[in-house]
């Protein structure tokens, strides 16, 4: 795994008057994407997270989503974002924040009962939030810097 970079000449020439940004993620021609990637043995790639949404616990890298992933295969879940807060003492901690189905109650220790067997410990979910809603952008992403 690793971070995607492209090069061709769709690539844009850099950011207006950004030249530092530009700095940052043009290298040699190369954009580096921000996207976290593997690329499977018939050369297919997945786009796994984004880099900048990476969670590190104590030098342990945990992808969102990994966690969301787990959680989601909960039958009481609907939907789900996971965020990194920070932590005096592992640098930072998972958070999750969880919509609940219609009509159904969860109980934060049947939650982390039901994952254990799915998630290192690390990437267990330290603070678990229950919301109506998650904030979207207008194309329906989830605004996961308002949730931090």
């Amino acid at each position: 795994m690793g971070e995607l970079a492209v090069k061709g000449e769709n690539v844009m020439l850099g950011y207006w008057n950004l030249p530092e940004e530009t700095k940052a993620v043009l290298i040699d021609g190369w954009l580096l994407t921000g996207d976290l990637a593997r690329i499977d043995e018939d050369g297919y790639i997945y786009i796994v997270d984004r880099k900048k949404d990476v969670i590190i616990v104590s030098g342990f890298n945990v992808y969102p989503r990994e966690v969301e992933d787990a959680i989601l295969t909960y039958p009481k879940v609907q939907d789900v974002a996971v965020v990194g807060v920070n932590d005096p003492v592992k640098g930072e901690m998972v958070k999750a924040y969880i919509i609940p189905k219609e009509g159904e109650q969860i109980e934060k220790s049947e939650l982390i009962d039901f994952l254990r067997p799915k998630l290192a410990r690390y990437k267990m979910p330290q603070l678990i939030e229950f919301v109506e809603s998650l904030p979207r952008s207008p194309s329906g992403k989830v605004l996961k810097r308002l949730l931090r």
